[in-house]
């Protein structure tokens, strides 16, 4: 992980990318998002206030689901 990035430096992302990592992004409201380097970043509908600031974490890894429960036939 690197440091927090003050966010006017976000169209400088691309420079940044590493395989397996992804950006946290931060709102003034403390609201985080995880998110590959887009320009512009489009941010969630209920952020009220801009990004602040990013930095990168390694991207989690995919979890399995349980599998679905046999269904039950009727009738």
């Amino acid at each position: 992980m690197i440091e927090w990035i003050d966010f006017t430096h976000w169209q400088d992302c691309k420079a940044l990318e590493r395989p397996g990592y992804v950006f946290e992004v931060v709102n003034a409201d403390e609201q985080r998002m995880l998110t590959p380097c887009i320009v512009p970043l489009e941010v969630p509908f209920d952020w009220s206030t801009l990004p602040i600031k990013f930095r990168m974490v390694p991207e989690q890894q995919p979890r399995h689901s349980a599998p679905l429960p046999p269904s039950v036939s009727g009738g």
